[in-house]
């Protein structure tokens, strides 16, 4: 017999699994979906936890800040736009789903490529070994002029170059981002983060007329953010350092200058869950009040997902109380 004493198991106390509070019931399973099922019954049938619920209820949240009059920011790099999301993000900010736009560097550069061209991102593997990555003569000359006219005439980046696409009457401007947030009275502001972005490396490049334009953008961002009080909603796509950084300090701008700045949502989507974007989006902004939210999954799949659930999601009558 061994030496050592043993706990004796026959003394455990039990209660009766009917009076346990249980996390998961049959009520809130998930069900099957038919094959002529909407986005409506396939969120219906989701099962009612974790990201499924979380799902829903940002959902409801955004077509609250919409039917409030609330702004919701859209944040973003530029992996939506090189990932064919343009038409499904124009098509949100068409139905008001997007009230500020707000990118890098590159994303506004892509943006700018798609409009001109119709296509955009080049094999940098390829050009990198030769010297060539990034040396497109033509887009930054295009860029840098915009950003040498945005500070001419004391306007932020972003507007400047949804403004020179359309002036330029670019071929493929029913893609841009920046085109359409012109058009539509859109604010979209532009981070740029010096030596990033292609166009950088040109002998056309002014990093003051750049800065600037790009600062003008900060405090547009800044205003927009102060508004966010009471249902506002921020989203952020795929900024692994720049976007999550200006967006915190753009909120503590914010708070100095006008006050409280509460009771907001935000979210935050990624293909890998990163320190910054969950620290300055999804936590810190909401510690006190508010919610925040991650959700994990390729953009190119997300995004659609969540614009077909808005869009379905607004059509529905908003329930009296």
């Amino acid at each position: 017999m061994s030496k050592y004493s043993r706990i004796d198991l026959g003394k455990i106390r039990t209660y009766s699994v009917k009076n346990r509070k249980s996390k998961a019931e049959v009520k809130s399973f998930g069900k099957p979906l038919d094959p002529g099922a909407d986005v409506s019954d396939f969120l219906r049938h989701l099962p009612g936890y974790l990201k499924a619920e979380d799902l829903r209820s940002l959902v409801d949240l955004i077509i609250k800040a919409r039917r409030k009059d609330k702004p919701i920011i859209l944040m973003m790099g530029a992996h939506p736009i090189k990932c064919g999301l343009s038409p499904v993000l124009i098509d949100l900010m068409k139905h008001g789903f997007v009230t500020l736009l707000s990118t890098n560097g590159a994303g506004a550069i892509h943006d700018l490529e798609i409009a001109l061209w119709g296509k955009t991102s080049e094999e940098v593997e390829k050009g990198i070994e030769k010297g060539t990555f990034g040396m497109a003569r033509e887009t930054a000359e295009i860029f840098n002029e915009i950003s040498s006219f945005a500070y001419e005439h004391d306007m932020g980046l972003g507007e400047a170059v949804g403004k020179r696409i359309l002036q330029h009457e670019a071929k493929f401007s029913r893609h841009s981002l920046m085109a359409t947030a012109y058009r539509l009275n859109i604010p979209a502001c532009v981070h740029v983060a010096f030596g990033t972005d292609i166009v950088h490396q040109h002998p056309s490049f002014d990093p003051a007329s750049t800065g600037e334009a790009s600062h003008v953008d900060f405090r547009v961002l800044a205003h927009q953010v102060s508004r966010l009080s009471d249902g506002g909603v921020v989203l952020h796509f795929g900024s692994t350092v720049v976007l999550p950084e200006v967006f915190l300090k753009a909120l503590s701008v914010a708070r100095n200058v006008k006050g409280k700045v509460q009771n907001f949502t935000t979210a935050n989507f990624d293909m890998i869950q990163h320190y910054r974007p969950n620290l300055n989006v999804v936590c810190r902004p909401t510690q006190r009040s508010g919610r925040g939210f991650s959700f994990t999954g390729h953009h190119e799949i997300m995004i659609p997902l969540l614009a077909w659930a808005l869009k379905a999601a607004s059509k529905k009558k908003p329930k009296r109380r």
